[in-house]
């Protein structure tokens, strides 16, 4: 599946809520998620808009190493549903 090019960083926090991700505080234009899905997990991510795409990448891959899935996998899962 393609990287899209244009999610911001709310886009992305409002999506990982699928994952039981919430924010817990805000430190300027970044944002704390946390999990306890699969144990206790933590991203930041940058309330940029939009994200540039190596950074979302990183995220994703992160995120998806965490919830054992691929890449692709996450993003099918938050992007096409």
């Amino acid at each position: 599946m393609r990287m899209p090019r244009d999610i911001s960083g709310s886009e992305l926090t409002k999506l990982l809520n699928k994952f039981g991700y919430v924010s817990i505080r805000q430190t300027g234009s970044h944002i704390r998620l946390t999990t306890q899905q699969n144990g206790e997990h933590s991203i930041t991510i940058p309330y940029h808009n939009p994200l540039r795409v190596g950074t979302l990448s990183a995220i994703l891959a992160d995120v998806a190493n965490h919830l054992g899935f691929t890449k692709d996998e996450l993003m099918r899962k938050l992007f096409e549903e």
